[in-house]
């Protein structure tokens, strides 16, 4: 069984745009959620990537579990947590509620990140720092 590490924490505002036309946030904007979560926290840990790197994360499978719709106004809070990495990958759950409702999970999901090299299309080995970050947050339940 993975053991995940808490690694970060962030506010998202439910933007009006957000919505479908049924009233409540459209199923595809919780991954967006999910990857705004994803990549500040790479920006927190100094592992920036950008579309001129060589090497970054690559996304191979994502899943989430809507159990309470959203709605805007508000503010969703997003909990991410990663898996014990590997050489070149590593799990990464996410838990998402309100600001003004912090103990109702509205959704849970996860995504599959694999270090590659963008050029030769081949999974390396993660960088250190990011490994360092993963391996020296707090162990806590999985997420996902």
């Amino acid at each position: 069984m993975n053991d995940y590490h808490a690694v970060f924490e962030m506010s998202l505002p439910i933007r009006w745009g957000d919505m479908d036309a049924f009233g409540h946030v459209n199923n595809t904007v919780y991954f967006r959620y999910m990857e705004q979560l994803r990549m500040s926290w790479l920006e927190h840990v100094g592992v920036a990537t950008g579309a001129a790197d060589v090497e970054g994360p690559v996304i191979v499978n994502a899943s989430m579990e809507f159990l309470k719709q959203l709605q805007y106004p508000g503010d969703v809070i997003g909990k991410m947590s990663v898996g014990t990495p590997g050489r070149s990958s590593f799990d990464t759950g996410f838990v998402l509620t309100r600001a003004d409702d912090p103990h109702t999970v509205y959704a849970r999901g996860g995504a599959r990140c694999v270090w590659v090299n963008y050029k030769a299309g081949k999974s390396v080995p993660m960088p250190d720092k990011l490994r360092a970050a993963i391996e020296n947050a707090p162990l806590v339940p999985a997420a996902a």
